[in-house]
């Protein structure tokens, strides 16, 4: 269980890294409101992302927790990573653009409790997230000792959550220094740290799966 929670917390230093829009309208919020307003906003991505692992949990306890389906789920869900991972790697950055139109329009609202409204919405309409974090649950069901599903996964995300909020908040208190700094040179790069980051994460999920079920063993014998 504590390799689980050291997982999760490897995961959330790479999903903080990921840049979308979530990304940029949280550094954009703590720039245009102030920390307290980047802050909700944070807390309202979060939201969003704990709904979208619970809905991934309902919809796929049973089979993630079924012994006979672990070697698809493992399977499954590093294939997931790797899709992502290379869809990071050749993301092409658009920061400019990103930065001076499509964020300035949500923060004209004042209002604080609208702010972890926005931050839910904006984040959960992304349909690609969905895909991720149930990629993410099937990693979990994989490494999860049998009848401990939710337990594993509510040790493996308060990893990953921990990690995340924390990040989100400190863009949000540091906003104006990442944007100074995060050039489409540097954008790139740490698109490619993902990338490598998740490709790695669906490979040694793969392989701890083929491995478990004897792949290699077998290979070897018939060589």
């Amino acid at each position: 269980m504590v390799q689980l929670f050291i997982d999760g917390i490897l995961l959330g230093f790479i999903v903080s890294l990921s840049i979308g829009p979530a990304f940029f309208a949280t550094i954009q919020t703590g720039i245009n409101r102030g920390f307290k307003y980047g802050a909700f906003f944070s807390f309202g991505v979060l939201l969003s992302d704990i709904s979208l692992v619970i809905i991934s949990y309902l919809i796929g306890a049973r089979l993630f927790d079924d012994p006979k389906s672990k070697v698809f789920i493992g399977l499954i869900g590093g294939i997931i990573l790797i899709i992502f991972g290379s869809v990071s790697w050749a993301k092409k950055p658009d920061i400019l653009k990103r930065r001076n139109i499509n964020y300035k329009t949500p923060l004209k609202q004042t209002s604080l409790l609208a702010y972890p409204l926005k931050g839910f919405f904006l984040n959960i309409i992304n349909p690609f997230l969905f895909v991720f974090w149930f990629g993410a649950l099937g990693f979990v069901g994989k490494l999860a000792p049998e009848g401990e599903l939710l337990r594993s996964t509510v040790i493996f995300f308060s990893g990953t959550f921990t990690i995340t909020i924390s990040a989100d908040l400190l863009k949000s208190y540091i906003g104006n220094k990442i944007k100074n700094f995060l050039n489409p040179r540097k954008e790139l790069l740490l698109n490619k740290i993902v990338g490598i980051a998740l490709v790695i994460f669906g490979i040694a999920l793969i392989f701890r799966t083929l491995n478990e079920y004897g792949f290699f063993d077998y290979i070897m014998n018939k060589l």
